[in-house]
């Protein structure tokens, strides 16, 4: 359950509807998801994180769209967010993400959390070679 109300009319806002309309415009989609409708809640809030996903996962990089995904994926697992996790499984795919490359990262992620939580267990010592600082 949210901890705030989806709005009837967000577009009612002028602010609301000038950031839907940015997102269809960019994503070249009718499709507004719900978490773009429940951040309507706080215009600022909406505009900030808007502004910021548009910047950087739909502007071209150093980084392709799939694996900008894929990345946004891993740490979404990591995280625990399940609406992240199948949202961006989703434009992954949309993106041209196989179902073997999927399965290659489904097995990345669980090797780095098993291999993170022994290293934290163990508090192993970070190698000189490996620290830049």
């Amino acid at each position: 359950m949210s901890t705030v109300s989806r709005a009837v009319d967000p577009e009612s806002d002028p602010r609301v509807k000038a950031v839907f309309d940015d997102i269809r415009a960019t994503r070249q989609t009718d499709f507004i998801n719900n978490m773009w409708r429940y951040l309507a809640f706080d215009p600022d809030l909406l505009e900030q994180t808007w502004r910021d996903v548009k910047r950087i996962m739909a502007t071209p990089s150093a980084l392709d769209p799939l694996t900008k995904e894929m990345l946004y994926i891993a740490v979404s697992v990591a995280n625990g967010c399940g609406y992240c996790v199948h949202s961006h499984t989703a434009a992954a795919r949309a993106k041209g993400m196989s179902p073997e490359q999927h399965a290659e990262l489904m097995s990345i992620v669980g090797l780095a959390a098993r291999t993170n939580h022994l290293a934290t267990a163990l508090q192993v010592p970070v190698d000189p070679v490996f620290d830049q600082g």
